[in-house]
């Protein structure tokens, strides 16, 4: 996993956190589907409603796209969260969209790739969180088992769990984020979204947090 830059990745935090995209409880974390207690919860759609983080997350993802992935020849989200940002980035840069389903239409066509298909075509997926990376990289088989040849991924936030690393890695493919959670962090605290008794609870669960409790 890259990151974009540093400047960047501090930029997209506290516009994240301004907007309230994300939100830091350590004392009274959040539950995750998962069953994992997590004391950040991030949805990165609320920038949608923000139309000048709308602008500088699409300009910041343009911008990587154009330094990692030169030969890009469409652009894939992942249902649903990446699915306007893929958009928003296909039509600036005048290229083909298609988004990937989590599992396939329970009717019609049973499509879980919508949109043409191209068998060879570079693509790059766009995601909008990663966590551990799973639904991300079973979005990249899908595209490759149809033929696309996927150049990479790109994504506004991700957690940094070394798992998610692993994953990415296992799988060879190339990962830019324009934010982490280490990037958060600092931003968080000079902005006084947490105390810096809080940090030290905040790096323990980014190290572990399947068995983190606050």
């Amino acid at each position: 996993m890259e990151i974009y830059d540093t400047s960047t990745a501090s930029l997209i935090a506290k516009k994240l956190l301004e907007i309230k995209a994300i939100k830091l409880s350590p004392k009274q974390p959040f539950t995750w589907a998962s069953g994992w207690k997590s004391p950040i919860y991030c949805d990165n759609r609320l920038s949608l409603s923000y139309p000048s983080v709308r602008q500088l997350i699409l300009e910041k993802l343009i911008k990587a796209i154009q330094t990692h992935f030169l030969n890009i020849e469409a652009v894939a989200g992942v249902a649903t969260a990446g699915i306007p940002q893929g958009v928003l980035i296909a039509d600036k840069l005048d290229i083909p969209f298609l988004y990937v389903r989590s599992k396939a239409k329970g009717h019609g066509m049973e499509n879980r790739i919508e949109g043409k298909i191209s068998p060879g075509q570079k693509v790059v997926v766009v995601e909008d969180l990663i966590s551990t990376g799973g639904s991300s990289l079973k979005a990249v088989s899908d595209l490759r088992d149809a033929g696309f040849d996927v150049l990479g991924m790109v994504a506004i936030f991700t957690y940094g769990f070394p798992l998610a690393d692993q994953n990415f890695a296992n799988e060879h493919v190339k990962l830019v984020c324009l934010s982490d959670y280490a990037s958060l962090l600092p931003q968080a605290l000079e902005q006084g979204y947490i105390s810096s008794e809080d940090v030290a609870a905040l790096n323990s669960w980014r190290k572990e947090p399947a068995s983190w409790q606050p």
